[in-house]
């Protein structure tokens, strides 16, 4: 049994490889020296060519990347590496949380380590080179540190809790565990621009002026009570812009990145502001959390029915049922299910771009936002001609020139 559940895994990891690179593949296939007819207006000749550059750079390196990613999970597998990791962790304790936080910390610490040429390269050679790039060697190694610290305090707090929930609840862990992730999601839902992020950028209220002014108008006019718009300082590291909407209730705030209101004129950050402040009032953010809320639950209630399964732990080298193995070797078979919960996601967020883009177009203009997503996404040299196929399994927003089109049909 345990060995059909091997050869599963291995199934999955190699299909799931072999269909985004076929995915990645018919993006290549859009690729042309000409400017579309679609994007005349858009890029010019010369920032055109840029861009198929940089989609070319990337997909050769993301098959860099996914080839190394494949052959590392795969030796894992056969040469029983969850196995010896967790036979070292073992030594180090037998108690089943230290056990389990010894072996992802051992997982974790190899894995960014082995990733870490191709951060690197990313980011101060192909960032670069296209003009992207603003993150020094001190803020990269301070970015790696800090999340390193952080992913150990609340990945391992959060697992030594599911696990401790386990060992006294048994078959109805999953529940309890479901309650300390909601919790989770809440918080970071309530309180991450506030608590989290200010570790990584400097976010600072909106100066008082014209685009203030604007903004303020903008919200009176729509009835949306917002004392909370801050800059980040996103120039710390891109030359990319964006913006964002996060929290729920009083603790809501629009984050603008500082490169966003250098690239656009105030009536196009207003026509950006207007569509995350449209996500607000459809609910989106809310009815997002939620559905994430109820998949972590039912994802939990499965692996509650299987985690004390010896072919599980067996499949991957370890002879006794053990949780940290089980849930490995679950979440690999669970995969294909994810992906079908992820597709009906990245639908439903397609979907609540374009009503927040109604919002906006109806209640500010519709060319202010086509303006701003036209710089926003040509200074990115952002794909504008993606293969319909990846739009539909990957993209959670649709891509420009059909935001564009829809945008067009409000008029103003």
């Amino acid at each position: 049994m345990y060995t059909t559940i091997f050869y599963i895994i291995v199934a999955i990891i190699v299909i799931e490889f072999i269909w985004d690179r076929i995915l990645l593949y018919l993006n290549t296939t859009r690729w042309s020296e000409d400017i579309p007819a679609e994007l005349e207006g858009i890029y010019d000749q010369e920032k055109y060519a840029k861009q198929q550059r940089y989609s070319k750079v990337n997909h050769q390196f993301g098959w860099l990347t996914g080839i190394f990613n494949l052959v590392l999970v795969l030796v894992m597998l056969f040469a029983g590496g969850f196995a010896i990791v967790d036979h070292w962790a073992l030594g180090v304790s037998d108690h089943i949380i230290l056990r389990a936080l010894v072996f992802f910390g051992m997982i974790g610490l190899a894995s960014t380590i082995l990733n870490l040429p191709f951060s690197i390269y990313s980011t101060f050679v192909i960032e670069e080179r296209f003009g992207f790039n603003k993150t020094t060697v001190k803020t990269f190694v301070g970015d790696m540190i800090k999340s390193l610290v952080i992913g150990a305090i609340l990945g391992g707090g959060i697992m030594s809790l599911i696990i401790w929930f386990y060992s006294i609840a048994g078959a109805y862990f999953w529940l309890y565990a479901w309650g300390l992730v909601t919790v989770f999601m809440l918080f970071i839902t309530m309180f991450y621009t506030s608590i989290l992020l200010p570790l990584f950028n400097k976010q600072t209220p909106l100066e008082s002026g014209e685009l203030k002014s604007a903004i303020e108008e903008f919200c009176k006019k729509v009835n949306f009570k917002l004392d909370n718009v801050f800059v980040m300082d996103g120039s710390k590291r891109s030359t990319k812009a964006n913006a964002f909407f996060s929290g729920l209730g009083s603790k809501k705030r629009i984050v603008l990145y500082d490169t966003l209101i250098n690239d656009l004129k105030t009536d196009e950050i207003v026509g950006v502001l207007a569509h995350e402040i449209g996500h607000y009032k459809k609910k989106h953010t809310l009815w997002g959390m939620i559905t994430g809320i109820l998949q972590t639950g039912i994802m939990l209630f499965i692996f509650s029915v299987f985690v004390d399964s010896p072919a599980l732990s067996r499949a991957l080298g370890v002879d006794e049922p053990v949780f940290h193995i089980g849930l490995i070797a679950f979440g690999i078979l669970y995969s294909p299910i994810s992906g079908i919960t992820g597709l009906v996601s990245t639908l439903l967020s397609r979907k609540n771009e374009y009503e927040a883009d109604e919002f906006a177009a109806k209640n500010h203009n519709s060319t202010s936002l086509i303006n701003a997503l036209k710089t926003i996404s040509v200074n990115a040299l952002s794909n504008l001609t993606p293969h319909p196929l990846y739009v539909f399994f990957h993209y959670s927003h649709p891509p420009l020139l059909e935001r564009v089109r829809a945008l067009k049909k409000f008029g103003k």
